[in-house]
């Protein structure tokens, strides 16, 4: 069973991008303090995709309270002096956002509802 669940607050606001095929990745870390130590904290990289990563690049900021839900990862690559570089990372599948004030500022989609609108408007 590979699962692992964390409460934390993020350190820095997250990383979306997009793949070529247009795919969102989301990339964060989560400081999550010990439990009976709380000088101790451990930073655990994150990567959400999809939908997930919208929603956390969308409405997280640095220092927002958030509990994840996922999978640790190993991947590998070669830098670019040749050495093989182990990334260990959790991959997001659930998403708590916690705290107040989570929304980042944005356009509201909404803001025209209820505006008048004209017979002429109407395209039948």
């Amino acid at each position: 069973m590979n699962k692992f669940i964390g409460i934390g607050r993020l350190t820095r606001s997250p990383e979306l991008r997009y793949s070529q095929s247009g795919t969102a990745i989301c990339n964060f870390t989560l400081a999550i303090n010990r439990r009976y130590k709380k000088e101790e904290t451990d930073f655990i990289n994150c990567q959400a995709w999809q939908k997930t990563a919208e929603l956390i690049a969308n409405y997280l900021d640095k220092g927002s309270q958030c509990a994840i839900e996922g999978r640790i990862q190993v991947r590998n690559y070669e830098n670019q002096e040749g050495k093989k570089v182990y990334v260990t990372e959790v991959v997001v599948e659930q998403v708590e956002f916690l705290g107040k004030g989570q929304k980042k500022e944005q356009q509201d989609e909404w803001e025209d509802l209820g505006t008048e609108i004209n017979d002429d408007d109407i395209p039948y």
